[in-house]
């Protein structure tokens, strides 16, 4: 039987895999497909995507959920699209085709432009301008290096051919059949090419970075129709009506909707972000101002820490250690002991985030003795996904200017009791649990649906989010002034640690 109603569809393009969510028009989950994506390591520190992976993935899963919902095409009111922010996609606009590989948020092939940057003394007009920093995790510096190193790029940019854009996008563009180049004012904050005061594409940072207006997609509202897939690809054709970056799109599905009220997410990396209301906010050192979302032309700005290693060191765990078989196993591992036994992980893979901005540090576990275990690496491990945040949390909470009632959590490792009371020790500060794990594509659904005309306002919205499980701080003030000790002495050691070590 096939069902009938109305129903909201959610694309959400991640860093490692890509869902298509169904959600009925109470905001509830109705069926899930997904997909991983493959990941490429070229060389040590790059990272990157096959765009056209990425698309056949999505198309997969928006197929797959409807196909396991039983439901057609027309009774969907709306798509929405979430993605990775940063990744940068060059294509053809003849053929629709990719010219390069993606260049993942992840990769870090352009610290050396951005180094030399910096030095040039470029960074404190980019910074007031754009509320973000000098660092490859953008996109403007890998266009920038696009156009320098890749030749097909540069004959598409000779031919008048040439498009960038990040992957929400891509993903309109190839969802419209190639009809619209769009994008909203999440993603384009991230690219180090809008100005936030005025949400357009700034001249002087084009110039800067090597890019044309005519070649980036146009900045809309975040909710709103934004084209209307091609009638083959799903059986019948869906508005396209919400877009917004993975972190946005979170802080939306967890209904923070009031000033100060503030989210974090734990995927691949971890994302913190506080509501900082319609102005444009003025970040303390080491946190990015940026876009949160604009509705029928109203603005709503955040505050954002972004830690890089988040899920991911548990990935490393299962897949470089291989003393874990699977990511969930890893509580139980950690539970083994009762401490971290004095040892320090700091996860600096591809560098550190927020707030310390250094491309040049590197992983490194301190600490080890004859005693020390896997379980006590395993433990350490989780342990810096909770340092890493609350080092963010703190400061967006500051630079917002309203007091954070409590921490909403979201995305797979919130399913960790040991991580989320640890969180909730750390920071001295409540850990509720969205009841909902899909909360990032529950956010597109819901900027989809109020663009259609589901909802009147962010009101009825908020109304229709949940609590889940809810964690209370048990630990000493001793307690935490010696763990953040232990963190802060690992931090200060991983720093610039590839500029020493060469």
């Amino acid at each position: 039987m096939v069902a009938s109603g109305r129903y909201l569809l959610a694309l959400d393009e991640g860093t490692t895999g890509t869902s298509g969510v169904l959600f009925d028009a109470g905001g509830r989950k109705v069926a899930r497909a997904y997909q991983e994506i493959p990941q490429f390591f070229p060389k040590p520190g790059w990272v990157e995507h096959d765009a056209e992976a990425i698309w056949k993935a999505s198309l997969r899963v928006l197929r797959g959920v409807l196909r396991k919902a039983k439901v057609e095409a027309s009774h969907v009111e709306a798509l929405g699209i979430t993605n990775q922010r940063e990744t940068l996609v060059a294509w053809d606009a003849k053929t629709g085709n990719p010219l390069s590989r993606a260049i993942v948020w992840q990769c870090r092939r352009t610290a050396d432009m951005c180094h030399e940057l910096k030095k040039d003394g470029e960074e404190d007009w980019v910074r007031r301008r754009t509320g973000l920093v000098l660092d490859p995790y953008f996109s403007g510096s890998k266009l920038r290096w696009l156009i320098e190193n890749d030749a097909k790029v540069r004959r598409a940019r000779r031919d008048g051919r040439l498009r960038f854009g990040t992957v929400d996008s891509w993903l309109i563009h190839r969802l419209t059949g190639g009809k619209e180049h769009a994008t909203d004012g999440s993603n384009a904050s991230r690219t180090l090419l809008m100005d936030l005061a005025k949400v357009q594409y700034d001249p002087e940072l084009l110039d800067l970075f090597k890019a044309e207006a005519s070649e980036l997609p146009e900045i809309r509202d975040s909710s709103g129709e934004l084209g209307t897939t091609v009638s083959g690809l799903l059986g019948d054709e869906v508005p396209i009506a919400g877009v917004a970056g993975d972190q946005q799109a979170a802080l939306f599905g967890q209904a923070c909707f009031e000033q100060g009220m503030t989210k974090n997410t734990y995927g691949t990396g971890c994302f913190a972000l506080a509501n900082a209301a319609d102005r444009v906010p003025k970040p303390p050192p080491g946190i990015l101002g940026t876009f949160a979302w604009r509705i029928r032309g109203r603005r709503t700005y955040a505050l954002e820490g972004a830690v890089f290693i988040a899920g991911a060191v548990v990935q490393w765990l299962r897949d470089g250690l291989e003393i874990i078989k699977a990511s969930r196993d890893s509580q139980s591992l950690a539970s083994r002991v009762p401490d971290d036994g004095g040892v320090v992980f700091v996860p600096a893979f591809t560098g550190l985030g927020a707030p310390h901005w250094d491309p040049y540090a590197r992983g490194a576990i301190f600490g080890l003795t004859r005693g020390t275990t896997r379980a006590h690496v395993a433990r350490a491990a989780l342990q810096s996904i909770a340092l890493q945040s609350a080092e963010v949390v703190n400061l967006v909470g500051e630079g917002a200017g309203a007091s954070v009632p409590a921490l909403r959590v979201d995305g797979g490792a919130t399913e960790n009791d040991l991580l989320m009371q640890y969180q909730a020790d750390i920071l001295d500060l409540p850990v509720e649990r969205a009841r909902y794990a899909e909360t990032t594509a529950q956010g597109a659904a819901f900027l989809a649906g109020l663009g259609v005309g589901m909802w009147k306002d962010t009101r009825q919205i908020a109304s229709l989010w949940r609590p889940g499980k809810r964690y209370t701080p048990k630990a000493s003030d001793d307690w935490r002034s010696a763990e953040w000790k232990k963190w802060r002495a690992g931090v200060d050691r991983v720093k610039r640690w590839v500029q020493a070590a060469t």
